[in-house]
């Protein structure tokens, strides 16, 4: 034993210098990196509140009390990872103290909390303490730097995406639904004009790609109006594009097809980025979809008798709408799951019975 002392400093610093690393990093993947990165700190911290916010909303009754446990969710989490980063930096350093021969344990915690806040109440002894105390008073004010430039950003792309989930309200009714959509087309702006808002919504889909991916805590923050969500919204909007290609007999819109694209691609990094499983190349019909063949022949027989015009071959019409579906179908209910979505048709009312589901009473 007293052969192995020399080298208990020796790791003692390894483990402290690999803990500062890991949180330096985290923070970094987390705030700063352009492109989306996990990290295992921020993925245990969300992970472990989320599931007390489960059995929080489980003891709800009521929709609103519901969804607004859950507001509270994403925001509590995001503000969690400054003090537990915090910790982890303050013990990281507290180890490398130690190792240098900074008194006992206690007073190398206590030096770190000293630096870590530049609170000054306990002074460093010798160069290397010195130098890492002030590397750990800089890291301290980089880290409450971070959130503070991180949280503009994060609400801009919140604002940006809330305000097309909005507009939607407008044209598909709340909750949305695809045969609203089409239906209030026809009426205010005319089936024509569905080309510019595949557009809108190509361009609404790259940029929650790139935002929820790299600022993944977006997914979990919630519209501010409890029946209204941004999974739904893009469940509608890819249902009518799928309808319109499928079973509307109007001449065939490219905008509508890359507008199906980018969402599905959007929908299934998104997916892919919190490790959901979902088909990446699907294909119908040895893939299926929630969507049955008596639904959708009900669905345009209602559009029928509200004057849209349907092609008329139904059998191909069904072909083509499977084909588009099946491109998005697993992996928008199951974050509509994930999420704990409102009630929306074809979208969060087909998950699985025994989601904790939020939109209905």
């Amino acid at each position: 034993m007293l052969s192995l002392a020399p080298s208990i400093p020796i790791l003692v610093f390894l483990a402290g210098a690999a803990l500062v690393i890991v949180t330096i990093a985290s923070a970094v993947s987390t705030f700063v990196l352009p492109r989306s990165a996990r990290s295992t700190i921020t993925t245990v911290v969300f992970r472990q509140l989320r599931r007390a916010f489960y059995v929080r909303a489980s003891w709800a009754k009521t929709y609103d009390e519901r969804d607004g446990v859950m507001a509270y969710y994403a925001p509590l989490a995001l503000m969690l990872l400054l003090p537990v980063w915090y910790a982890l930096l303050g013990l990281g350093y507290a180890m490398l103290y130690w190792s240098l021969g900074y008194g006992t344990p206690i007073d190398s915690l206590r030096l770190s909390g000293s630096s870590l806040f530049t609170l000054g109440f306990e002074a460093p002894k010798g160069p290397w303490t010195s130098l890492l105390a002030v590397s750990e008073a800089m890291l301290g004010l980089i880290m409450v730097a971070l959130l503070i430039a991180y949280l503009p950003t994060m609400y801009s792309a919140f604002a940006r995406r809330e305000q097309a989930v909005n507009m939607l309200e407008v044209r598909a009714g709340t909750p949305p639904s695809a045969v609203e959509m089409l239906q209030r087309f026809r009426r205010i702006h005319g089936l024509e004009r569905l080309g510019d808002y595949w557009r809108t919504w190509e361009i609404w889909f790259a940029d929650i790609e790139e935002s929820h991916t790299t600022l993944a805590a977006l997914v979990f923050f919630r519209s501010p109006r409890p029946e209204l969500s941004w999974i739904t919204a893009a469940g509608t909007v890819l249902d009518t594009a799928a309808l319109t290609l499928s079973a509307i007999d109007v001449p065939y819109e490219v905008s509508a097809a890359l507008c199906i694209r980018a969402g599905y691609l959007a929908l299934r990094r998104i997916a892919n980025y919190f490790q959901i499983p979902n088909p990446q190349e699907p294909h119908f019909p040895e893939d299926t979809i929630s969507i049955g063949r008596a639904e959708f022949d009900s669905t345009l027989d209602g559009l029928q008798a509200n004057g849209l015009p349907i092609k008329p071959d139904r059998e191909q019409a069904w072909l083509d709408f499977a084909g588009w579906r099946v491109n998005y179908d697993r992996t928008l209910t199951t974050l509509a799951e994930f999420v704990m979505a409102p009630y929306a048709s074809w979208s969060s009312d087909r998950m699985s019975p025994n989601a904790p589901r939020i939109g209905s009473n």
